[in-house]
């Protein structure tokens, strides 16, 4: 029986836990965790570890947290630990390739898309935004790019209907982890065999910003639904009625071409907000008005009166 593997894993937020946690499942050794610094959250701005770190330290495992991968000290720390492998997901900053070349079986990723498309730091929001029908996890060797380098293994899934960035975020972090673990396992077994990616039909996934919510009614209904989903839950799509910002959520597109200009609230009850668009309307079944939380449209509207016509800017 072989030795396990030494095994350094970077990752930050949510989403890098359930891989962390499948090579604790597993035959081989972690031998430390890398993440971002403890950060300041919440309105009482009380410092926070980052997600990793808890279920690191809930093992037993050292943390690392430097503020730069690349001072000479982090690398010495590194090469001390002598990993055969270094498994990075999410970890939130583009690693030097002095690094990468540490570990004799190099470095790989786990990445949120079927590579080459959405490459970049928010991929599974934009496969919602971008109305995909199907996205994954890919296994890629790192090199010094930007989620260029060759594919290891991947695993597709269906994007549901009406499936939010928050869901699919879930899914695929527990894909990822699955996945991770037959990389590893091939991988060690000298199974898994390395292509390159078509760089010709790469697309890119940057950073949202809340500027992105701010829903555009002219646009058609079937867009502005997969934008809303897209952005939930951060940072999340809104509007303005009567001055005041409302969050929308669970969107339904409504195949109903108004003469109402867009932005329009043809009608507010129960079953939500029906909003005239570019092509079609959209009925908008949650809602959050400014310093609220997220309510359905019937507990809303009980207390706000929206008459038919009102605009939403």
């Amino acid at each position: 029986m072989s030795a396990p593997l030494r095994i350094v894993f970077m990752g930050t937020p949510d989403f890098a836990v359930p891989s962390l946690q499948a090579l604790f499942d597993g035959p081989e050794q972690v031998v430390a965790v890398v993440c971002q610094p403890d950060r300041e959250r919440g309105r009482g701005k009380r410092l926070s570890p980052p997600p990793v770190k808890v279920l690191a330290e809930r093992h037993r495992i050292p943390v690392l947290q430097p503020e730069s991968v690349r001072t000479a000290p982090f690398g010495d720390e590194m090469r001390a630990l002598a990993p055969d492998l270094l498994v990075v997901a999410a970890y939130g900053k583009i690693l030097p390739q002095v690094l990468l070349d540490l570990p004799r079986l190099g470095a790989i990723n786990v990445h949120g898309s079927l590579l080459p498309k959405y490459r970049g730091a928010a991929p599974i929001q934009w496969a919602v935004i971008n109305g995909e029908a199907e996205t994954g996890i890919t296994i890629m060797q790192m090199d010094a790019g930007m989620d260029t380098g060759d594919i290891l293994l991947t695993a597709a899934v269906p994007i549901g209907p009406q499936e939010t960035a928050g869901e699919l975020f879930e899914r695929l972090a527990r894909l990822g982890g699955d996945t991770l673990a037959d990389a590893v396992d091939r991988l060690k077994a000298g199974r898994l065999a390395a292509r390159p990616q078509e760089h010709a039909l790469a697309s890119q996934a940057p950073m949202l910003n809340k500027e992105m919510g701010h829903l555009d009614w002219t646009l058609p209904a079937h867009r502005l639904h997969c934008l809303i989903r897209g952005l939930d839950p951060w940072p999340s799509a809104y509007g303005f009625i009567d001055g005041r910002r409302f969050r929308f959520f669970s969107p339904e597109v409504v195949p109903v071409n108004a003469s109402d200009p867009p932005g329009t609230i043809r009608r507010a009850d129960g079953q939500g907000l029906l909003v005239a668009t570019g092509a079609d309307c959209l009925r908008i079944r949650e809602l959050q008005p400014e310093g609220k939380k997220r309510m359905d449209s019937g507990t809303c509207l009980r207390g706000l009166r929206l008459a038919p016509g009102t605009r939403i800017t």
